[in-house]
């Protein structure tokens, strides 16, 4: 069976899906139509019902819920790895001893990585009051802050390793507060199936995806040349960061503690979009 599959350029993802993609190991009769897109991009896709297999957003995932389901791996969950918001170092925001102007932040303009992506959603929960935000590649965020083009950055992925070098400064870490108010991991994204591949195919799937990422974390020198054609920072030290951060315990299965936590923000999606009761199985 041949499947298009869609996922980030993302060094996790790349370490992820490596070996599966290049035929490294079992993929139990299975083959792949390969897309590498923005995370933003991705959802879109989900969307619109483009790939059987696709990385989306965790926020973007309970808007498509009724055609698409997780696998219960490959996905991003876990503790002090949510996203960053950041201002620059004279921004007007910071008071002299360190504490925020909260008072000023309804005024400022936030470059984001997409509307549909959890770093969205938690930037809602944690500051209701910005509503002048502009969707933006996640990969520029960090240049159009440092530019003034925006007041603040909401920061995924590779630059929250490098922002602080570049004349940033965080203003809010989005996922510990989450931790903070509710004990659980940040449900950041996940590797979703159409059910209209049905049950046996999907698990099949994840089968295929967890043997991947066993190979990979077994052998992690092997996805390096693929991960580099993609990463946006090329640098070996800040992917390793990355996929330490990323490809957890979680990655490997979610856990009931990880399917909690998605339960969690599906509720606070459910207020923040008005969603409608979820009447789905989330996992298979």
């Amino acid at each position: 069976m041949r499947l298009s599959l869609a996922y980030s350029p993302c060094p996790n993802d790349t370490f992820a899906f490596h070996a599966m993609v290049h035929s490294l190991t079992d993929c139990e009769g299975l083959s792949f139509d390969v897309t590498l897109l923005d995370i933003e991009e991705l959802n879109r896709g989900a969307a619109n019902g483009v790939y059987d297999i696709c990385k989306i957003s965790y926020s973007a995932f309970f808007h498509y819920i009724s055609d698409y389901v997780m696998l219960r791996c490959g996905g991003a969950l876990g503790y002090n790895n949510g996203p960053l918001l950041v201002a620059r170092n004279d921004s007007p925001i910071f008071k002299r001893d360190g504490e925020l102007y909260r008072e000023l932040i309804s005024s400022l303009t936030t470059a984001i990585p997409g509307e549909m992506t959890t770093a969205a959603l938690l930037l809602k929960f944690a500051f209701p009051e910005i509503t002048l935000t502009h969707s933006i590649l996640f990969s520029n965020i960090e240049r159009a802050v440092i530019e003034r083009e925006f007041d603040l950055g909401l920061l995924i992925h590779e630059t929250r390793f490098t922002y602080q070098s570049r004349g940033l400064r965080l203003v809010c870490d989005l996922g510990e507060l989450w931790q903070q108010r509710f004990s659980l991991p940040v449900p950041l994204g996940g590797i979703a199936v159409k059910r209209s591949l049905g049950e046996e195919n999907a698990k099949k799937i994840g089968r295929v995806l967890k043997r991947s990422i066993e190979f990979a974390i077994a052998s992690p020198e092997l996805s390096r040349e693929y991960r580099n054609l993609y990463a946006r920072e090329s640098g070996e030290d800040i992917q390793r960061r990355h996929i330490e951060m990323f490809v957890n315990r979680y990655t490997l299965d979610v856990s009931e503690v990880g399917e909690r936590a998605v339960l969690n923000m599906y509720k606070i999606a459910a207020d923040a979009y008005s969603l409608e009761k979820c009447g789905y199985n989330l996992f298979i």
